[in-house]
This record gives structure tokens, C-alpha cells and sequence, in this order.
């Protein structure tokens, strides 16, 4: 049973609701979903409802406390209509044209008199589809995301009959077999905590933890690169991708994870795009979520905390690189306040949202990493092939979101055009740091194979 304190937002989540009062830090994160047909419709609005069901934020609106005594509060929304909030675009949409549709609704705030997300299935020429979800991110982060999204949808084409489910318990969303996709995923994704956050032992030592406390809040006042340092809010979305299989692989022959691969790659990306401007780097600072988030929690609501750190950029041979962007991380992980975002983040919401912006705006970059799916998944009859996520940039020049679905690391680039004008350019420059540390799989093979033939 829910009890009367869990509708107020906790502390976390109040403070992702503060950045809307500067739109440069607007914390809106937008999903394109690439579909290879177009799905039904009717299954499609019974897809889309049942994902609101699983999470009650989602048919709520936030509702203030008088004279601010306590946080807002989630109440349901009692003139709730779904059609409000799902909408069918026109027809014709080419791939570019479905990144502007979804810039703009990166750019546009919510109606604060209603639940905080939107959602517009675009039909393409060709027959194929994208459906463009749009949620404030105090409704959810990444992990979240990904678990509601496996509540909308199968396994294969044909779907499972799922009449008259109960909106208080989980939804069954498997196919024939009884499996469902969240059962097929949630083994990755129980990783999460393990693999990005590992526990303290003790909570004892208070001098450490209140300097770790320190470490995290405290103000930077420059920005070291010296060419993304406008801000603005205007934004311009970009996306590639790359098999999962090859990272993993380079990642693992260097002993270093997956999100070192992914960091070091957008660093050699970045000295790139800097050298084209002929500027010189040799750090570079970045917010990275870490999640906190279990298997056991909840859906909706942000289980994270954000660490801003720095990592290096003038490190010539890509495999040293990792191990450095590897050991920068490591120490991130293992900051004491970790833990205790909450309390990190009600010490953050007695101050202006001034001081906090001075905080997230001379950041670099953000880099964020969502496991997703391992299989296929389809959507109301169409099977879902990308699964591109544009996180918001929290005053940062750029956030660069990798998302795994099906074998595929989705990349997907949220950019202040202030800071980065030149997108096209970014974006290149950071597809070429991916091929770069891709190589490093392919020449470590080929010099195990000289090994071999050595007489």
C-alpha cells in the first residue's frame, strides 16, 4: 500500500523538478523510438496505456505544498485523457526531419496542469515509423525508462493477449512462453548497481564523507574547453551507432568496462572536434549519472546521482587513455556522499537555482549509459530497431547518451547550439573516436594472429 509521504517528491526528484526555473538547464529527456513498420493503432493506445498504469506519475500532476513546507506532490490527474497526451503526426517524415520534430520538443516546457509527458508516432514515406516520447526527468531516469518501455512492449509481432490485467500489479508483457521482456532484461540491468556503484561498507568517518559531500557541491567557475563555452537554449540532435558486441570486446582485452570504452571514444571524438578549431586540451570535465537504482525499486522516480569529475584528453595511445579514463571513473564510484544522494541533493535545493546553474554550466559535457534490451522487442506489431535517447544537457555544451538494444550501442546527441553550432562536425568527430577504439579490437587480433604464426 502506498503510503500518504511517497506522492511528494523526494529530494533527488525535486531537484531535477527545479532545473525548469532555468531553461538552459531543462530537464527534459526525449526518447525516438525506430520502428521497421507502422504499428497498429489500437494496440499501440493499449501499449501506451498500460505503460501509465505501471507508473502512477505518469497519470498525476504535481501539486504545491502552500508557503513551500514540504516538496510538491504527485495527485492523480481526475481529468485525464490519453488522446492529451498520444498523438498521431503526419505522414511523410524523413529520418532528419523526425530528429527536428524531436529537437523541438526538447526545446518546448510542459504543461505544468498536466501529467509531465507527451508522445507522437511519425509515420515515414517508407513505411516505417518512429514513436518520439517526451518526459520530464522527474518522472524517471534511464533505467526506469527502460523498464516502463519493456511494460509496453512483446517479444514478437503477433503480441500477447493481456485483457483485463490489474492496474495494481506488474503487467504480464511476456509472449507465448510466459516470459515476459522485463523478465528477458532485467538480468543487465540488475548488473547496473553492481557494475557502476559499489557500496560502502560503513557509514563511519564523517570528515571524509563531508569532504566527499564538498567534492560533489562544490562551485567551478571555467570551463576548459575553449571552444564550447556559449550556452543557450536552443538544441540540435544528432545519432549514429555501432555493434555492442566489438565495445565489449575492446573494453574487456584492456580490463576496463564498457562505459570506459564509451568515455574514451568521445574523448578521442573530442580532442578531434578541438583540433579542427586548432585548440589544444588536456582535460576536459563531465557529468556522469551513476545509478543507485536496484531491482527491487520502484518504477518512475530518478535513483542517481551526478558526478562531475575530470579526465584526460592528451593522452596519445587510445588503450592508455582507457586505463586512465578507467581509474578516473573508478574513484568517482567510490566517493563517500555517493550513497547519500538524497541528502547531497537537499543540501542542493537550499540554494538558488543560480548557484546551481554556476555549477552545471562550465561543464564540458554529459556522458550517460542505459542498458536496454539484449533481444528484440516489438511495439503494437512493429519491431522496435533503434532506441535513440536524448538526455538533457544540465548546462553542459553537450549530452551524448548510449543506449544498448539488440546488439546495437545507440547513440544519440543532445547539443546546445550555442556551445555547438557546428553539429555535423561534433558528430562526425565523435564517430571517428568510436572507430578509433573499435580498431584496437581489430589490431590486438591481428597481432595475436602474428603471434601464432611465428615459427
Amino acid at each position: 500500500m502506498t503510503k500518504a509521504s511517497d506522492s511528494h517528491l523526494s529530494q533527488t526528484d525535486l531537484l531535477t523538478w527545479r532545473l525548469q526555473e532555468n531553461p538552459i538547464l531543462r530537464p527534459t529527456i526525449v526518447a525516438v523510438l525506430k520502428l521497421d513498420k507502422e504499428p497498429d493503432w489500437d494496440r499501440l493506445v493499449l501499449a501506451v496505456d498500460r505503460g501509465t498504469r505501471a507508473v502512477k506519475e505518469f497519470r498525476s500532476r504535481l501539486v504545491g505544498v502552500p508557503l513551500g513546507l514540504a516538496p510538491p506532490r504527485w495527485v492523480p490527474d481526475p481529468e485525464f485523457e490519453l488522446s492529451w497526451h498520444l498523438r498521431r503526426g503526419a505522414a511523410g517524415y524523413t529520418s532528419d526531419s523526425v530528429l527536428e520534430f524531436a529537437a523541438v520538443e526538447a526545446m518546448t516546457a510542459f504543461d505544468l496542469g498536466r501529467p509531465l509527458w507527451r508522445s507522437t508516432l511519425l509515420t515515414g514515406a517508407d513505411g516505417a515509423s518512429a514513436l518520439v516520447l517526451t518526459v520530464h526527468h522527474s518522472l524517471t531516469d534511464g533505467v526506469s525508462g527502460v523498464r516502463i518501455l519493456a511494460e509496453m512492449c512483446d517479444l514478437d509481432r503477433a503480441g500477447t493477449d493481456r485483457s483485463g490485467p490489474s492496474e495494481s500489479s506488474p503487467v504480464n508483457a511476456g509472449g507465448s512462453s510466459g516470459t515476459t521482456p522485463w523478465q528477458r532484461i532485467s538480468g543487465p540491468l540488475r548488473a547496473v548497481p553492481r557494475g557502476l556503484f559499489h557500496p560502502l561498507r560503513s557509514a563511519r568517518g564523517g570528515a571524509a564523507l563531508a569532504a566527499s559531500v564538498a567534492r560533489l557541491i562544490r562551485p567551478v567557475t571555467s570551463t576548459l574547453s575553449p571552444v564550447m563555452t556559449e550556452r543557450g537554449t536552443g538544441r540540435g540532435l544528432s545519432v549514429f551507432d555501432i555493434p555492442a558486441e566489438p565495445l565489449h570486446r575492446v573494453a574487456n582485452a584492456a580490463h576496463c568496462t564498457m562505459n570506459d570504452a564509451f568515455l574514451t571514444a568521445v574523448l578521442l571524438g573530442l580532442r578531434a572536434y578541438h583540433g579542427r578549431h586548432d585548440a589544444r586540451l588536456c582535460q576536459l570535465r563531465v557529468t556522469m549519472p551513476i545509478s543507485l537504482r536496484t531491482a527491487t525499486d520502484r518504477l518512475g522516480g530518478n535513483r542517481i546521482t551526478l558526478t562531475r569529475f575530470l579526465l584526460p584528453v592528451d593522452i596519445t595511445e587510445p588503450a592508455e587513455m582507457m586505463r586512465a579514463v578507467d581509474t578516473a571513473v573508478e574513484a568517482q564510484r567510490h566517493e563517500r556522499a555517493i550513497p547519500f544522494s538524497g541528502a547531497v541533493a537537499a543540501v542542493l535545493n537550499r540554494v538558488p537555482i543560480r548557484f546551481i546553474a554556476d555549477m552545471l554550466e562550465h561543464v564540458d559535457f554529459v556522458a550517460s549509459n542505459v542498458p536496454g534490451s539484449p533481444v528484440p522487442l516489438y511495439l503494437a506489431g512493429a519491431r522496435i530497431d533503434r532506441v535513440y535517447a536524448f538526455s538533457p544537457t544540465l548546462g553542459a555544451s553537450f549530452n551524448i547518451t548510449l543506449t544498448t538494444h539488440a546488439g546495437r550501442c545507440c547513440l544519440g546527441i543532445n547539443a546546445d547550439t550555442a556551445a555547438v553550432p557546428d553539429l555535423a562536425d561534433l558528430t562526425d568527430c565523435l564517430a571517428a573516436g568510436f572507430d578509433t577504439v573499435l580498431r584496437l579490437g581489430i589490431e590486438k587480433s591481428e597481432n595475436s594472429d602474428r603471434v601464432r604464426d611465428t615459427p
